[in-house]
């Protein structure tokens, strides 16, 4: 072995060493964590609002040094919006965590509970995990959101937040352990690992029996890196490739609104709206990308699409297209026979995150909820409301695609598990 192979391997070996050192020191927390009552953690979260408040300044500082630094580096416009805090991003940061607070404790809730005709009383509680791991991308509000969620649901967390948004996330994480540390809660229940970088998010994922559940958020390329290659249990969150169907009796002003909205209100994220399909007899079509491309969203149209709007500039949709998360100003528009075309082509191209239907006919609505198998459908609304915050979660971890334990939104009650208690009087099997 090379010198310089043994001193990159020796860096491994110490960064997996101080990883799970870190993971040791919150599971010792949690335990703390576990003799907390509601009020003892809804006093935390408060005064994390408050701390996070109060400094303003301080992180619009270093989330400045973020974005300038993503700026110099080419990161793109919709990377760079993820990134960005500003007045508006921290009030909903403060919102989010004064509304858990305001939740009920999802830990000792019962999920079943009977005296059996033996005699024994059994009773199914829900419980923290313990540590949760979170490996996620240029989103500073996934710190405060991850951590105000761990924590109400009695779990100590793990966070690696990536490069991009590392000094946003360094105050952030400093301003939590703070707010935790004023009402007696060890300041070990958040902890940041970002200082190992790459190496820092592979020992996370190596951690079987340190961290219990590993969270990725973040693009394909993340999310797919960490569920092929952890060996610790992962939830699978994020990619949104979201289609809305245009159905034939759709009305114009509420598909102009809807799509308008999901399209452009935040295109970044994974909830936005990146493919729409259209009924063939729909007579509002051309009135809604009209719009859309007023709005400035980039149409990527297929032949039938194009004709809609010979006056409007547009771009051949290929392939890729109808598989492309664009989180961004852009669009690909598909013209398709009926429902049974339009749901073919979403059981193709689906992520499994939102998809919504357009529509005035309730035959149309049931018939689309029945056989869409993803984690949310919509009708007649943005899909922008996939989203725990809207969804009255108070926040969320991610939006899980996956069909094991939690499906769509993961809010308090998805980050605990549950303990089976049973109770005898001298009881033995025969």
């Amino acid at each position: 072995m090379s010198i310089d192979a043994a001193r990159t391997e020796n860096q491994i070996t110490d960064v997996t060493s101080s990883v799970n050192q870190l993971a040791d020191r919150a599971r010792r927390a949690s335990r703390v964590l576990k003799r907390a009552n509601r009020d003892w953690k809804d006093r935390a979260l408060l005064a994390m609002a408050a701390g996070i408040d109060a400094n303003r300044s301080k992180i619009f500082q270093e989330n400045k040094k973020d974005l300038e630094a993503g700026r110099a580096n080419g990161t793109s416009t919709a990377m760079l919006d993820r990134l960005k805090l500003d007045d508006q991003r921290i009030d909903g940061l403060i919102a989010a965590l004064n509304e858990l607070a305001g939740l009920p404790d999802p830990v000792g809730r019962v999920v079943r509970g009977e005296t059996l005709p033996n005699g024994l009383r059994m009773r199914q509680v829900n419980v923290p995990m313990g540590v949760i791991g979170t490996i996620y991308e240029a989103r500073p509000n996934v710190t405060v959101d991850i951590a105000g969620l761990s924590l109400k649901s009695g779990n100590a967390v793990l966070l690696r937040g990536g490069s991009a948004a590392l000094n946003s996330n360094l105050a952030l994480v400093s301003i939590i352990r703070d707010a935790l540390e004023s009402v007696s809660l060890p300041r070990d229940l958040v902890i940041s690992i970002d200082e190992f970088g790459r190496e820092g998010a592979d020992a996370m994922m190596g951690a079987r029996g340190k961290i219990d559940v590993l969270i990725p958020r973040g693009g394909r390329e993340l999310i797919q890196r960490v569920v092929t290659t952890a060996k610790v249990p992962v939830i699978e969150t994020g990619e949104g490739n979201v289609h809305i169907f245009l159905d034939a009796d759709a009305n114009e002003q509420m598909a102009i609104d809807i799509l308008t909205n999901a399209k452009t209100q935040r295109p970044s994220v994974c909830n936005t709206v990146e493919t729409l399909l259209i009924h063939k007899d729909s007579k509002v079509a051309a009135s809604v990308l009209k719009a859309l491309s007023a709005a400035g969203v980039t149409l990527h149209a297929d032949e039938r699409a194009a004709a809609l709007v010979p006056e409007l500039q547009t771009l051949a949709a290929g392939e890729d297209d109808w598989r492309n998360e664009y989180l961004d100003l852009d669009i690909a528009v598909k013209v398709v026979e009926d429902m049974d075309e339009a749901l073919e082509h979403i059981r193709k191209y689906s992520t499994g995150h939102t998809e919504a239907i357009l529509t005035s006919s309730l035959a149309s609505s049931e018939q689309f909820i029945a056989e869409i198998d993803s984690a949310a459908v919509i009708v007649n609304a943005s899909t922008r409301f996939t989203d725990g915050g809207q969804l009255g979660l108070g926040a969320e971890v991610g939006i899980s695609t996956q069909k094991m334990h939690a499906r769509g939104p993961m809010g308090l009650a998805e980050l605990t598990t549950t303990k089976w208690i049973v109770q005898g009087d001298g009881h033995v099997r025969k």
